[in-house]
């Protein structure tokens, strides 16, 4: 019989190990950033990370203060209103209550498709918007376990935690690509030594390879940023199989291609399930195995 699982213990293991994966990304920018002070000049590699941060706290700052916005913007989502959705609104509500936070702004997106997704920098600006498809499709107590979910996001400040994320993988990968360019231009007495020309290789190797290392670990939080969403949901709701059935229902689903082309890509990490990659699984996805997700919610 498998172990069971309790939600504490989880939610403390995805938060420890989602800070010891920012934490690697932190190494990969102070890797990278030393091999290319040495194997250039301190100075130059101090310019270019003034000018990384001022680039990728600028385009970070835009995204994180209107990231509600543009992504209700890109799903042409409409605020819901109680006499079509007393059934998301109910829902919501009343896992506001179960989880002391404030009732989100609500919306909802036209698409047969069961998906949700939360946005929004802090619980006071926090929306949450369903699509037609969950609202019609789930039970009271699946649909009470996505929003629990989506709310889960919000309590966990996953908003804050990603662009954070954002902002260091952002800056690895502007300082590698401004080095790589700049490197013939950049004079170092030491290159023609050998020691230069190793430090040299170290640097470019490093420069090739730390944002894409970065860029894997950035996913790796995403994945673990969910389980710990449904751990947090299931603190709130109390009834596991909620989550577990509604996720189970998402599985069954075979949306057509017309229908997944009215989720744009830049927001579909975002959901409760990835629309594009719901059988694809791997270094490179956004979303934890589905599978996985629902045998873990039935051993809590």
């Amino acid at each position: 019989m498998a172990e069971r699982i309790h939600f504490e213990d989880d939610i403390r293991r995805n938060k420890l190990k989602s800070f010891f994966l920012i934490v690697i990304i932190f190494v990969f920018f102070i890797l990278v950033g030393y091999l290319i002070a040495l194997a250039l000049d301190p100075s130059y590699f101090f310019v270019i990370t003034i000018f990384a941060t001022i680039f990728s706290l600028v385009y970070i700052w835009v995204g994180y203060y209107y990231s509600d916005k543009i992504a209700l913007a890109s799903v042409n989502a409409r605020a819901a209103n109680r006499a079509e959705h007393s059934k998301f609104i109910n829902a919501a509500e009343n896992m506001a209550l179960a989880s002391g936070l404030p009732v989100p702004k609500l919306y909802v997106m036209n698409s047969s498709e069961i998906n949700a997704f939360a946005s929004g920098r802090n619980p006071e600006n926090a929306v949450i918007c369903a699509t037609s498809g969950a609202i019609e499709k789930l039970d009271k107590q699946e649909l009470e376990g996505v929003i629990a979910h989506e709310m889960s996001h919000i309590a966990n400040y996953d908003i804050r935690f990603m662009t954070l994320t954002a902002v260091l993988v952002g800056m690895i990968s502007i300082i590698a690509q401004m080095f790589l360019r700049n490197l013939w231009f950049a004079g170092n007495d030491d290159r023609d030594s050998k020691a230069g020309l190793l430090i040299m290789l170290a640097a470019v190797i490093a420069a090739i390879l730390a944002p894409i290392a970065a860029q894997l670990v950035s996913l790796a939080i995403s994945r673990r940023r969910e389980f710990g969403a449904d751990s947090t949901a299931v603190k709130f709701t109390r009834y596991p199989p909620g989550l577990k059935k509604a996720l189970e229902k998402i599985k069954r689903e075979h949306v057509e291609i017309r229908e997944t082309k009215k989720f744009p890509k830049a927001v579909a990490p975002l959901f409760i399930s990835d629309p594009f990659k719901k059988k694809i699984s791997g270094l490179f996805s956004t979303h934890p195995p589905i599978d996985v997700r629902i045998e873990k919610l039935g051993r809590m």
